[in-house]
């Protein structure tokens, strides 16, 4: 009888101990990798770092009126984003913690990918044997995959923790990040930041490669991914912020194709929307929009964050959704007519429908419990045809720069709303527009210090090149709004903004301010990796408790 149990018990311990001891994945094919990339995109929203922009007030500033609101923020995170201090108050979505996390989980995903892909190239065969010529096929095309998620996360962390690249002298002095080109396999390992130079190299490797691979052979929806089309949008779109105007050019071209126009957002026409809520944000950002290169869904409640405290009014709605422009006048253009949503109250704020409002996933419909998620529209004909044309205007290539500026703004006059007049897009009524006084144009046009921020041999703005510049960063300024974009803009033109506080505190950002670099998360530097410069002079005293209530 004792026997018998030991030998039951025996055999139930080997039963146990064969079974996988936890729930990691482990890739054995190449099907597996493929479908773990769909994993390797963030999955947090990085719109938060709006609130360091010029698209934001604070309703508890007086306004030019003299009116302010007594209101409170959705989240303490967003006090210290907006009043460009360190985060030390938040980990969880739309802080920096959240975009780190993301950014670097991601590129996790594609280093596993990666190594396994060397694994199967080595021995050319998988668990199902040697591979075939299909199977050789789609592992190169997830390779190609792999190297652009790398590139891409690494580029954004760059654009929110860095400071603006600098170029190839500048940047060598100025702090990089951990790139990681592997997955890591020690507790709680210890990593150098390196140079920022050395960042952008290691980013421009993997876009090469990712470049070589990619293929939209093996995707059921290839706007979930980074497509052939999507690849050169991000390509065109570094090599704008390396000030690589040729090569920004050439990539922008590939991902338009030869006749964008046909393709361009169509929602401008629709007449079955109209505050709508997710209707609207699917038709301006979901894969059906004919624009889109690629949709990131992300987990968000950063439309729940703005419209009390912080919001889009006064110059910063003017500079965007509801302000004049250079062919559609002194009020909103048509296209936001009926698209434009209130939260609260309007002096609080206005937002663009399309961009703003959040996707609920249900767990439990009952409970009323789930995820909120919004639509990134991370890369499409519109945003790569500012690409484009900001290129051809350092390229001096004007004729070509109008055309494309035409481009875009034409699709918007053909919205169904027709209220004001327009007028056609010229090289004179951009020059007229944007050579007003800033003073009484909403501060729409603000000097720019690029050529101070990113020294180059072979670029430099002239004179005649200003207004131009002016129109294509007001063009994407209204593209990207909501979204977190301008805060790169505003980086690497080297745009000085101002932010009112409260009732008696401003804080400004001129260009080489250490705070344009936002500060690395608190769980991070706390465990050993090098924080942030910051500038003597930010290191004031917090502001007294009358300025920090208001």
């Amino acid at each position: 009888m004792i026997a018998g149990l030991g030998l039951l018990a025996l055999s139930s311990c080997n039963d146990f101990l064969d079974k996988t001891p936890d729930t990691r994945v482990y890739l054995e094919s190449v099907d597996q990798l493929q479908k773990l990339l769909v994993d390797g995109y963030m999955s947090q929203d990085y719109a938060c770092v709006e609130l360091a922009t010029d698209n934001m007030v604070d309703n508890t500033a007086p306004d030019k009126s003299g009116n302010r609101y007594n209101l409170t923020a959705y989240d303490i995170t967003d006090n210290q984003l907006f009043a460009f201090e360190d985060v030390t108050l938040g980990s969880g979505e739309d802080t920096p913690y959240g975009i780190w996390n993301s950014c670097y989980s991601a590129i996790a995903v594609a280093n596993a990918v990666l190594e396994k892909a060397a694994e199967f190239e080595e021995t050319m065969s998988d668990e199902n044997g040697p591979l075939s010529y299909n199977d050789s096929l789609k592992l190169m095309a997830v390779k190609g995959e792999a190297y652009l998620i790398r590139a891409y996360h690494h580029f954004i962390l760059a654009n929110v923790f860095c400071m603006p690249y600098g170029g190839p002298t500048k940047a060598s002095s100025q702090q990089g990040l951990p790139y990681m080109t592997h997955t890591e396999k020690t507790v709680s390992p210890m990593y150098e930041r390196g140079n920022l130079q050395e960042f952008y190299e290691n980013i421009e490797n993997d876009l090469k490669l990712g470049l070589k691979f990619v293929s939209d052979q093996f995707y059921s929806v290839p706007r979930y991914h980074f497509n052939v089309n999507a690849a050169n949008a991000f390509a065109a779109k570094f090599y704008l912020w390396v000030r690589d105007y040729e090569k920004a050019k050439h990539y922008a071209t590939l991902a338009l194709g030869d006749n964008p126009a046909a393709n361009m957002n169509n929602f401008w026409r629709r007449d079955d929307l109209y505050n709508r809520g997710e209707d609207d944000v699917r038709a301006y950002s979901g894969i059906s929009n004919p624009s889109i290169f690629m949709t990131i869904a992300t987990n968000t409640t950063w439309s729940r964050r703005i419209g009390d405290r912080y919001g889009c009014k006064d110059n910063a709605a003017s500079g965007t959704i509801s302000g004049p422009g250079p062919t559609w006048g002194n009020s909103g253009h048509n296209c936001f007519r009926n698209n434009i949503f209130i939260v609260g109250s309007q002096e609080y704020g206005v937002f663009f429908i399309g961009t703003w409002w959040e996707l609920f996933e249900y767990t439990d419909k009952l409970a009323g419990i789930g995820y909120v998620h919004m639509l990134r529209n991370e890369f499409c004909i519109e945003k790569s045809l500012l690409v484009r044309a900001e290129a051809e205007i350092f390229l001096e290539e004007y004729d070509k720069a109008l055309a494309d500026l035409k481009m875009w703004v034409d699709n918007r006059d053909e919205c169904i709303n027709k209220a004001n007049v327009i007028t056609p897009l010229s090289a004179g009524t951009i020059e007229r527009f944007y050579n007003r006084d800033p003073k009484t144009n909403f501060e729409i046009n603000k000097p720019m210090h690029i050529d101070e921020v990113c020294p180059s041999d072979k670029y430099s703005v002239n004179e005649e090149m200003k207004p131009w510049l002016q129109c294509v960063q007001h063009f994407r300024r209204i593209e990207t709004v909501h979204k977190g974009d301008r805060f790169f803009d505003l980086k690497r033109y080297g745009i000085e903004i101002t932010h009112r506080i409260g009732a008696t505190r401003s804080e400004t950002l001129t260009v080489g301010d250490k705070r344009w670099a936002i500060q690395l998360p608190y769980e991070v530097w706390i465990a050993g990796l090098e924080k942030n410069e910051r500038d003597i002079s930010d290191l004031d005293p917090m502001p007294t408790p009358t300025e920090a209530a208001f």
